[in-house]
């Protein structure tokens, strides 16, 4: 089992299978006394399960959180919040209701506990993506980070094959960008390769047994170590081009970054194969994109944006808002290189630098 303490962190975070149906006890201990129940409108009934164990500590459930954490849903959320005189949020789900907790924090002194469902690592930064008028800007305020995080292994153990795919290497890209990131460290290396280690073993056992709890929590440790590294390092051509994407096209999270994964890291390659050898040879590999792009096919992963909606067309427009206030990047970002990038990421072709 992967050991949390031996990072430097500021979070309370705990693994266990079945940890939710102690909640009332981590409520106790947390300082919080009625905390208001995220989720999305597919996990509204998980919502409802824990208010059900909180009985009159829980301040309600609010379920409209959304990806890409629109605004307007956020202004919504805070006047319900203020209504119930909740002194804390509890955010069930992944990046988009975690992303509303934050979001709300933002807005108030309140409190914040992550209980995770996929493996996005959300839940591990101070990072906030926020959508306004199609535009998705981002911030960091340490103030957003959860103050606690639990780990419940069973809920992931019936998360859907193609969901814990594109999550974990949703997960796994945090960590990728991480290793050649300007302001990396030493225990940041060590995170982003502990982190895509657990997935790279525990996701195959996982897709053989989807039930098995130990892989299950083993995916959770890794995405925990990838959370936590994004929290401490920049963000390279990755991200920018993951939020450009799901920005402007209102594209599924996950799904995206799984998809342009092994393309970012193909372009990054030749400016930065020092920083990613380590992980290269991790897979086995010479050429860490085409390892990262088949193990993502091995996995069923997706591989062509146009088989998200993303018309050809769109392609060039993405192209000049990625390049437009670009992250920092090893390698000079161009029009024609995201271009060309863009349009083997949009058929679904090998990755090529």
């Amino acid at each position: 089992m992967l050991d949390t303490t031996q990072f430097s962190n500021d979070q309370t975070v705990a693994f266990g299978a079945g940890l939710r149906r102690n909640f009332a006890e981590h409520l106790r201990t947390s300082g919080y006394e009625r905390p208001l129940i995220l989720t999305t409108p597919q996990q509204c009934e998980l919502g409802l399960e824990l208010a059900e164990i909180l009985g009159a500590s829980a301040a309600g459930v609010f379920s409209k959180a959304t990806m890409h954490t629109p605004t307007d849903v956020t202004d919504e959320a805070l006047v319900h919040l203020r209504d119930v005189k909740a002194d804390s949020v509890l955010s069930i789900g992944g990046g988009s209701t975690i992303g509303l907790g934050k979001a709300l924090v933002l807005h108030t002194d309140i409190g914040h506990i992550a209980l995770p469902t996929t493996y996005a690592g959300s839940e591990c930064t101070p990072i906030l993506g926020q959508t306004e008028n199609g535009v998705k800007t981002t911030m960091t305020d340490p103030k957003l980070r959860p103050g606690i995080v639990l780990y419940d292994a069973e809920l992931v153990a019936t998360l859907p094959a193609a969901m814990t795919i594109t999550s974990a290497l949703n997960a796994m890209a945090h960590a990728v960008e991480a290793l050649y990131a300007k302001d990396r460290t030493e225990t940041a290396t060590q995170l982003a390769l502990e982190g895509i280690a657990a997935f790279q073993t525990s996701l195959p056992a996982v897709m053989e047994n989807p039930g098995d709890l130990a892989a299950r929590q083993a995916t959770q440790e890794g995405a925990w170590a990838c959370g936590t590294v994004l929290g401490q390092v920049g963000m390279a051509l990755h991200h920018k081009l993951c939020h450009t994407l799901g920005g402007s096209l209102n594209l599924p999270h996950a799904e995206t970054h799984a998809i342009v994964l092994p393309h970012a890291t193909a372009f990054n390659q030749p400016a930065a194969a020092e920083e990613l050898a380590p992980l290269a040879d991790l897979f086995g590999a010479s050429d860490l994109a085409r390892a990262l792009w088949d193990f993502a096919k091995s996995l069923d992963a997706p591989t062509a944006l146009k088989d998200l909606g993303v018309e050809e067309a769109d392609l060039d427009r993405v192209a000049d808002l990625a390049t437009q206030n670009p992250y920092r990047n090893p390698r000079e970002i161009t029009k024609d290189g995201i271009r060309a990038l863009l349009g083997r990421a949009w058929e679904g072709a090998a990755p090529q630098a």
